[in-house]
Formats: structure tokens, C-alpha cells, sequence
């Protein structure tokens, strides 16, 4: 695939992208432009409340547009039905969370596999993948443990691997190092921009961690719910 292609198929694209809270009282995103080509590492920043996390939860249509066109990865998401929705997330999106949202009574193994439980893969097959995925962020030596048993940072690993678990050409991390100290921060790290060279894979980051920002091809500032400065993607070779 060249890049123009790779740019089409994993791009995210915006304009005036607007999304109201508590009956348009709060416009957590507010008129918002962006544009991000396939393959970038795009770091997002802002301070708290400005409404980062929601633009990730409309990307990962989590959260629906009130107002203006989003098409991801060459789909628009403006009226995208509940089934639709859930689709995009499954073959397209994998969520990278803050407190890594792992299920308590499953192991890491298990909750690597969750996400292909509604794929065509059997439990062999579902097994396989997600053992090569802990492995490929250190953790097969784990496998069998439950989330309390795990450090913070293992839990983070675990969950980049259940993200990671369909294939996704776009990988969303909220901040994923905002729980971490900074050597667990800086192996997490270490770990995206591993995964997001060898696959290609979109990433973007929001994140208040000047580690993360530096790590980025390309940081967007965000204030009152608009991206500050040019949305344009990097025309990168």
C-alpha cells in the first residue's frame, strides 16, 4: 500500500466537529477541525476540561457528533447507527484507557481475548493471538494472572495488548501514562512507538505528559473544545 493510500485508510478527518453536554449547556468540542493521515503519531494536549477525551470517544464512536462530518479510516461517523458504531470499533478502533478498564475476575490472557469474542475466530485461534500479543509487550510470563496481582504498568501492557487484539489501524490512548511512574512511563512508551512503527498503525495520545508529547511526530494543542493552530496532517514521506 503507498502512503496516499495508507494516509486514506487510516485517517481521521474533521470539520466543524461539534459535540453539546447537559442540553448544549456544555460544548465539549466546539466547532473542531482536524486532519490526521494514516501511519502519524499525533499527540494531543490541552489542559483539563477542554474536552480531549470526548474528541477520542467521537473517533471511537463511543460518543455520536451533534454538529458537522467526521470520517474515519474512510467512514463517515455522522449518524452511524448503534450496530454501525459498534463495527467501527471492533474492526478499526482499539481504546487505550487511563486506568486500563481490565476485568477484575479474568486473567491477562482472558482479557486480552475479550475483543475477539465476537469475531469469527475460534478459542484456539483467540488463545494463540493473544498469547503472541503479551508476549510481544513482555508479559507471557503472566498470562495467567489476575489484574490485582499485576503492577500498574503490566496492567497498562495488557491493555495495549487487548487493544492491539483485532488488528487495528487506529490506536487511541488517553492517557496512557497519567497513572505510571516515569520509568513504567517511559517502557510504556517505548512499547506504542514499537508497535505504532512496525504496523503502521495510526496513534494518537491525549496526554499532559511532556514524555509522550516528545515522543510524537506531531502535537495538536486543544483549548475550549477547537484545536489551536493548523489541523493539517504532516505531508511526511
Amino acid at each position: 500500500m503507498n502512503d496516499k493510500a495508507t494516509a486514506n485508510a487510516a485517517g481521521i478527518s474533521a470539520r466543524g466537529l461539534v459535540k453539546h453536554y447537559e442540553a448544549g449547556r456544555v460544548r465539549a468540542v466546539d466547532g473542531l477541525d482536524l486532519e490526521i493521515a494514516g501511519g502519524e503519531f499525533v499527540a494531543i494536549c490541552g489542559p483539563s476540561g477542554c474536552g480531549k477525551t470526548t474528541l477520542l470517544n467521537l473517533i471511537a464512536a463511543i460518543d455520536r457528533p451533534d454538529a458537522g462530518s467526521l470520517s474515519v479510516a474512510g467512514v463517515s461517523l455522522t449518524g452511524l447507527s448503534g450496530y454501525a458504531a459498534d463495527g467501527h470499533r471492533r474492526s478499526t478502533v482499539g481504546l487505550v484507557f487511563q486506568l486500563h478498564n481490565l476485568l477484575p475476575n479474568l486473567t491477562a490472557l482472558e482479557n486480552v481475548q475479550v475483543p475477539m469474542l465476537v469475531t469469527r475466530r475460534t478459542p484456539r485461534e483467540r488463545r494463540a493471538r493473544a498469547r503472541a500479543l503479551l508476549e510481544r509487550v513482555g508479559l507471557s510470563h503472566r498470562e495467567h494472572a489476575l489484574p490485582n496481582a499485576l503492577s500498574a504498568g503490566e496492567r497498562q501492557r495488557v491493555a495495549i495488548a487487548r487493544a492491539l487484539a483485532n488488528e487495528p489501524r487506529i490506536l487511541l490512548a488517553d492517557e496512557p501514562t497519567g497513572a505510571l511512574d516515569s520509568k513504567n512511563g517511559a517502557r510504556l512508551l517505548d512499547q506504542l512507538d514499537e508497535l505504532q512503527r512496525d504496523a503502521r498503525t495510526t496513534l494518537v495520545v491525549v496526554t499532559h505528559d511532556p514524555q509522550v508529547a516528545a515522543r510524537a511526530s506531531r502535537v495538536l494543542e486543544m483549548l475550549d473544545g477547537r484545536i489551536t493552530g493548523s489541523p493539517a496532517a504532516a505531508s511526511g514521506d
